[in-house]
Parts: C-alpha cells; sequence; structure tokens
C-alpha cells in the first residue's frame, strides 16, 4: 500500500499478506502518513469503491475520488465532474515502477517480511531524496 502526494512522492506506505482486502487498510494508510496534513483527496482504483469507505474518509474531511464498479446497485454517489481527476492517477503508478527499479522489491529475495518492508522504506526514502 502506498499514497503519494501531487508529485508522486510518497508520503505513507507499508506492506501486508496477500489474504487482507485492500479496502479494509485504507484508514491505516491515512493514518500513518509522514506529513502531518490530512490530503483533501484521496485518487484510488474501483477496489475501494464501498460506500462505508466514503462515508469514513467524508467524516474525516477527505474526498474519496474512486470509479463505480461495472455491477454496482446503488446510485452512483459521485459526479463525473470529480472523476476528472482520476486521470492523474498515473503519478502514483509512475511511483510504484519507480519502486520496481530496486530488484529487491520487484522480485521478492526475502524470506522474512520485516526486512522486504524495511528495503520498502528505504526504497521511499531514495524515491523522496531524488525528487528533491
Amino acid at each position: 500500500m502506498l499514497m503519494t502526494d501531487g508529485n508522486g512522492v510518497p508520503i505513507s506506505g507499508f506492506t501486508i499478506s496477500a489474504q487482507v482486502a485492500e479496502v479494509n487498510t485504507i484508514e491505516t494508510l491515512v493514518d500513518i502518513q509522514v506529513a502531518g496534513q490530512k490530503p483533501e483527496r484521496l485518487l484510488y482504483d474501483k477496489a475501494a469503491d464501498a460506500d462505508w469507505v466514503r462515508d469514513t474518509l467524508q467524516l474525516r474531511g477527505i474526498e474519496q475520488i474512486t470509479p463505480h464498479r461495472k455491477g454496482r446497485k446503488k446510485p452512483s454517489r459521485q459526479d463525473g465532474r470529480r472523476l476528472r481527476r482520476y486521470a492523474s492517477r498515473w503519478k502514483v503508478e509512475r511511483t510504484i515502477s519507480w519502486l520496481g527499479y530496486q530488484r529487491r522489491l520487484l522480485v521478492r529475495h526475502e524470506y522474512y517480511p520485516h526486512l522486504f518492508e524495511g528495503f520498502f522504506h528505504l526504497a521511499c526514502v531514495m524515491i523522496c531524496l531524488n525528487r528533491f
């Protein structure tokens, strides 16, 4: 899980096992960010299309911009104007590809999860240093 700012610099990130649904960890991602400010908007993919996540983030003052899934039964909760911001999600994907430059993260060489997470955070620090 990775959260970046508008320029693609990582501000929050952690690793989870593959069995945990991403939608259940979005609140943790927002809580453990390095910058002390809360984000105004959170762009996320269709995996976070859940009304309870939208309500929770709205109580915190964060606007969630997520396209709805195809088979959504409930009416839409956001209009197309806000979804235009979703086009800038490529910056997050670019940061993920920057993490892929690190061989230890691209192919999982580490047996222990705490070592893998340590290399993940080290790669995030290297990205931050390269951007400034």
